[in-house]
């Protein structure tokens, strides 16, 4: 076929590569009216423009083909619309279609394109009809699909190429397929055709033959078609399987790539059929001997095994101790002396490492390890090596809003919290007390060897000031100590055996003042009268004004005033006894 202009070619809007100008239109019309067009007629003045005529070939030149019809002139016709011009031959017949019975120069328009598509338009009308299966090679591609000879030329959508996705369509051009025909148009003179539907109807042949067929358990070959994270699709001729990840391997892997590459070609188990949805479920493990069957027995717990890393995550590691068995060994499991937080401080990619099997889950398909288990536990003997009530020295390693961590010894930790560093004072975050680095003296108060905790307290090292408080400082007792801090409600006073006093805003003074201030200030020494005791709530009440009236009252009864004194006395001499009395 003649190589023809090319047009812009799409599903909504299709512009035939046949269609002829508005002129031609008519042409056709008249042709199709008329039983006798294809046969020769005698030059006469009925001949019509769209008859096809049967000529012979008189002249070659390199670019046209003189063609004899038996007409008054002979018609010029271009070589390239011949077909396949190294065919065109002196005096052969050839068909041409009267394009013009007479052009501006007084000579007939011959076309020998338009006589062929003439030709197949009628062929396809007479023999095809929207539906039927028609063979034909793809010839050239244009806008929006392919080009194909059926005989004529039809256009191929590229929606209905193939029912798989389309990388390039270079692949199909040249290639003979069958063909289904969507559409006829009578007016526009144009084919439409689809590969796909064929594809698709042979595609659910196929599958509902073969879901018909297989039965779990069988082994068929499939290929290999898409690769997800989850697993792989593979074309079990004709319908679709999908290999889990889970199903193929006895081994832990991260991704089907790591197995199966597009296009290749796998022996797979039938593991399960959904014939109501089309599914398939396929298997390639279960095709070997599962290496988990008898797990129980051959790695009882405390069994020792040695193995290789093969994968390091942030809680853990994975050594593969046998082909297809992985066990797991937690970063809890890695040291007894240090808290790992990340397995690479202990263990790398490679490692050949000797493990304890702590358990077997075999239905979970899991092993847990530990490594510091082939090591000594420090734990084990820590109620012999630190028996409650024993003096220790502790290096000081955490400091938390609770109390302070100190280590004993690598891998054994001890807390010592907030409620146990004083007696006396009431301490709001250890650094009041404590500084990380420090090395203090403790006192063992518990040990928990299963839960690994141990209690320490630093008071304990004293006497608790609180328990004598009552025969050391008694109620009506004298006591002297230094303002610590001021507050609108009175002062807190700490007395010589470091307990903490309250002197109330009330029983500051016996004279009226204004503020707190007014009497004392922080860092004052004072010596006040202890007025209430509360040993279990760890409070003193204390008073300067009965100290204070106290001492008026027994200076007043020191003092003998006689009637010869008291007419002597003068304002000066009252003041200075007034001083003297304070004093």
């Amino acid at each position: 076929m003649s190589k023809n202009p090319q047009h812009n070619w799409n599903e909504s809007n299709i512009v035939d590569d046949v269609q002829f100008q508005e002129h031609d239109a008519e042409l056709f019309k008249n042709l199709l009216s008329s039983s006798e067009a294809s046969t020769p007629v005698e030059r006469s003045a009925s001949m019509i423009p769209g008859t096809i005529l049967k000529g012979r070939i008189v002249e070659i030149t390199k670019d046209h083909v003189v063609v004899d019809v038996g007409l008054k002139s002979e018609g010029l016709i271009p070589i390239e619309e011949f077909s396949d011009p190294s065919q065109v031959a002196l005096d052969a017949e050839v068909e041409v279609l009267l394009d013009q019975a007479e052009d501006d120069h007084g000579q007939i328009v011959l076309s020998r394109e338009k006589a062929e598509r003439l030709r197949q338009w009628e062929y396809i009308l007479q023999h095809c009809e929207e539906g039927s299966i028609v063979k034909g090679k793809v010839i050239r591609k244009v806008k929006g699909g392919l080009m194909v000879d059926i005989g004529m030329e039809a256009f191929l959508p590229g929606s209905q190429i193939d029912n798989k996705r389309i990388k390039n369509l270079d692949e199909y051009l040249y290639k003979t397929y069958e063909f289904k025909i969507l559409k006829i148009n009578i007016d526009r003179k144009n084919v439409v055709v689809s590969r796909r539907e064929l594809l698709e109807a042979e595609r659910i042949s196929k599958k509902a033959e073969v879901l018909e067929h297989i039965q779990p358990g069988d082994i068929r070959d499939g290929i290999v078609k898409n690769i997800t994270d989850f697993g792989v699709f593979l074309d079990l001729d004709g319908i679709d399987g999908l290999l889990h990840i889970t199903d193929m391997t006895w081994k832990r892997i991260k991704h089907p790539s790591e197995m199966v590459h597009l296009g290749e070609k796998l022996e797979v188990m039938i593991l399960s059929i959904d014939k109501d949805k089309g599914r398939v479920a396929l298997g390639l493990k279960q095709k070997e001997k599962n290496p988990w069957d008898q797990i129980e027995m051959k790695y009882p717990p405390g069994t020792r095994v040695h193995g290789k890393i093969v994968n390091l995550l942030p809680y853990g590691a994975f050594i593969e101790i046998e082909p297809g068995i992985e066990g797991l060994i937690h970063v809890s499991e890695m040291s007894w002396v240090k808290n790992i937080t990340d397995p690479s401080e202990v263990v790398k990619k490679g490692d050949d490492v000797e493990a304890i099997v702590l358990s077997v889950q075999k239905e979970e398909g899991k092993i847990s390890l530990g490594i510091k288990q082939t090591e000594h536990n420090p734990w084990d003997d820590v109620e012999k090596k630190y028996p409650v009530g024993s003096s220790v020295k502790a290096e000081i390693r955490t400091l938390t809003n609770y109390g302070a961590f100190v280590e004993l010894e690598p891998g054994v930790e001890g807390l010592i919290h907030i409620s146990d560093l004083s007696w006396i004072k009431k301490v709001s975050h250890p650094s009041e007390v404590l500084h990380k680095g420090d090395v203090v003296d403790a006192v063992i108060l518990s040990v928990d060897k299963e839960s690994k905790k141990i209690t320490l307290g630093v008071k304990q090292l004293s006497t608790n000031p609180w328990e004598s408080i009552e025969r050391t400082m008694p109620v009506g007792s004298l006591v002297k100590g230094k303002v610590t801090k001021i507050t609108a409600f009175g002062a807190f006073v700490e007395l010589d055996n470091g307990v903490e006093g309250l002197i109330h805003v009330t029983e500051l003074s016996d004279q009226a003042f204004g503020k707190v201030e007014d009497v004392v200030a922080k860092g004052d020494d004072v010596t006040a009268k202890v007025i209430k005791l509360d040993p279990e709530h760890k409070k003193i009440a204390l008073s300067i004004k009965e100290y204070l009236i106290d001492q008026n009252q027994e200076n007043r009864d020191d003092i003998v005033v006689t009637p010869a004194k008291k007419k002597k006395k003068k304002d000066g001499e009252h003041e200075e006894s007034k001083e003297e009395s304070e004093e």
